[in-house]
């Protein structure tokens, strides 16, 4: 709290010249900016004030489909404003245009301007940040049950590194390319199923290349996350941070086999190699 840090979202300060933030007790003060990412569109602000309280984050990895939730937020500019609901699923991602994505998914009512606010358990804590409503007439059309939160554990994550960074994120990377595998390069590669990321370059110096990774190899899960296409290995690198331990379940020559590997620093370019 003595820090006064607001954790809030990319989108919701991007092009302003100046933010300012209301406080509870209706102070409003000039907020300066520590750093943003908009690929996981959080963003930190400071405000230097006494008597602040800080919201305690929670474990949000703990989180259930089914636990009570309350969102936070000031809907269509009205006022400070709380709905209640439950979490309607977690590690969601696939939502289109929304850059690295770990969703908890609620049906509180979450409207234009709830962007930003607090998703918080029955216990007061912190376990989200409401970032999106998916309605398929437009936002502006209001809450249909379907709400996006950004989960703590990702957001404390890119938070430390705002602040420790000087406002950059360093991401980390295996350093491949690789396409989505369907049903035609299933039978091919001798797959069950056409499902998984199949690596069609691996970069020399690359954390892959030091796993052992190959051109060819199927990429099926990472850390025993389900890897379902190129996207959603592209997804799980992106909140990886430098130095992760990743566990690669590939497939080669239609064998499993177990790779590990430690992420790099996402170079600005690479030197192409076989």
């Amino acid at each position: 709290a003595a820090r006064g840090l607001i954790l809030t979202n990319h989108h919701v300060i991007e092009g302003a010249d100046e933010v300012s933030v209301t406080l509870g007790d209706g102070r409003t003060l000039p907020a300066s900016f520590v750093g943003s990412d908009p690929d996981t569109d959080v963003a930190v602000m400071r405000i230097k004030a006494s008597g602040l309280s800080a919201l305690p984050l929670a474990d949000s990895s703990q989180l259930k489909v089914g636990d009570f939730v309350a969102a936070v937020g000031n809907p269509f500019g009205i006022g400070q404003t709380v709905t209640s609901g439950i979490v309607s699923a977690v590690g969601r991602s696939g939502l289109r245009g929304l850059g690295f994505q770990n969703f908890i998914q609620t049906d509180a009512s979450i409207n234009p301007g709830n962007s930003g606010g607090a998703l918080v358990n029955l216990n007061g804590e912190l376990v989200g940040i409401n970032t999106a409503s998916f309605n398929p007439r437009g936002s502006m059309a209001g809450n249909i049950g379907l709400g996006f939160a950004i989960p703590t554990s990702l957001a404390r994550n890119i938070m430390g590194q705002l602040i420790a960074n000087n406002g950059v994120v360093i991401r980390g990377t295996l350093g491949l390319e690789s396409q989505d595998v369907d049903a035609r390069l299933a039978q091919a590669l001798h797959l069950d199923e056409a499902r998984g990321a199949v690596v069609t370059q691996v970069f020399s110096g690359s954390a892959a290349a030091s796993a052992g990774v190959k051109v060819g190899d199927v990429i099926l899960s990472a850390n025993g996350e389900r890897i379902e296409d190129r996207d959603s290995l592209r997804n799980f690198e992106g909140l990886q941070a430098v130095g992760s331990r990743i566990t690669l379940e590939v497939r080669r020559d239609g064998k499993p086999l177990t790779l590990t590997s430690t992420l790099r620093e996402q170079p600005k370019a690479y030197v192409g190699t076989e």
